[in-house]
């Protein structure tokens, strides 16, 4: 896999040099492996590679924009088209890929809009973004010049997503690490700002988790959390039976007024509620991009502020906490 690791790490004096180069090292030899899990998406990343990088690259805006039409010729369109749809299903975006539009599962841009009127400073700031996916907030971060911004992604399709649109975009400030949230230990004090979004209620011990977070920041840094949540003030959690929504992963479901405490209780500071609102079926759903169930279909259809298992619906919640 090309290199878009590795550098950043003299910013990150204290982190753990070696076992990151190991499991890094671990990690490039077995997508060596001739085998077709790793092909799908590692045949359709060496063809985008060839191409050249795109001169117009826009990341303020709604949709990530990475070049134009007229910089590439017909047939490298037909073929780019194919490529990128090797990457289905694309779950964060949209994209606008040379004039190619992705209109991907979750329009992003309304989480990132509800964020940005308290988007910490990230100008020339060491930034982390966990369970990054395809990059989309990566690339938004861009915008607002950060000294370097990795991600952690061990899921092989969105690696191979993210290195593809990084080559295209030039993204020289974006790194990214087949990691996840359990190793962020290996890099004591090493993050400005940390974004863990959309995977708490992924884990069986979130304090353990948001502990680990925690001593990931240098002092005073600032924790972006963003979790699935349910209505109410009461400081309780969900724990579902089997799923919820459909998802086998889900471990709790907290309130607002609960997934403030953890951040107290695994040591944060100046907890701040940003913001907190219903799902809404228009900000997750199918497209040509990504074809499978969504948010309509993990409701009750007689009830849709029950989930198909009769737990209550899920609303999408924003804090800031503080090292």
């Amino acid at each position: 896999m090309e290199d878009s690791s590795g550098d950043y790490l003299a910013l990150m004096p204290r982190a753990a040099a070696g076992e990151i180069h190991r499991l890094r090292a671990d990690h490039e030899e077995r997508q060596r492996l001739p085998k077709k899990g790793f092909l799908r998406f590692r045949e359709p990343w060496q063809r985008i590679r060839a191409l050249p990088p795109a001169v117009h690259r826009d990341f303020s805006g709604d949709t990530v924009v990475i070049g134009r039409p007229e910089e590439l010729n017909s047939r490298q369109l037909e073929e780019l088209e194919l490529d990128l749809r090797a990457f289905m299903p694309w779950r964060k975006g949209p994209f606008n890929i040379f004039g190619i539009e992705i209109d991907a599962e979750w329009q992003s841009f309304r989480k990132w809009q509800r964020l940005l009127p308290a988007l910490p400073d990230l100008k020339g700031k060491r930034v982390a973004d966990i369970g990054c996916n395809n990059g989309y907030y990566m690339f938004r971060m861009l915008a607002h010049q950060p000294a370097a911004v990795v991600g952690f992604e061990p899921v092989l399709q969105h690696l191979y997503c993210f290195q593809a649109l990084n080559h295209l975009a030039g993204g020289r400030q974006l790194f990214i690490e087949p990691l996840g949230v359990e190793q962020i230990a290996l890099y004591p004090q090493s993050f400005d700002v940390i974004f863990l979004m959309g995977v708490i209620y992924h884990r069986p011990n979130p304090l353990t988790v948001l502990r680990e977070v925690r001593e990931a920041l240098a002092p005073g840094g600032t924790l972006v959390m963003e979790s699935l949540t349910i209505p109410g003030e009461e400081p309780v959690a969900l724990t579902p039976a089997a799923t919820y929504a459909k998802a086998p992963g889900v471990y709790f479901v907290p309130t607002a007024t609960c997934l403030g405490n953890w951040l107290q209780r695994a040591g944060f500071k100046k907890v701040e509620l940003i913001s907190h609102l219903a799902m809404d079926p228009g900000e997750q759903r199918r497209t040509a991009w990504m074809t499978f169930e969504s948010y309509a279909d993990f409701l009750d259809p007689a009830d849709p502020g029950r989930t198909m298992e009769g737990y209550p619906a899920p609303c999408r919640t924003i804090l800031l906490a503080s090292a």
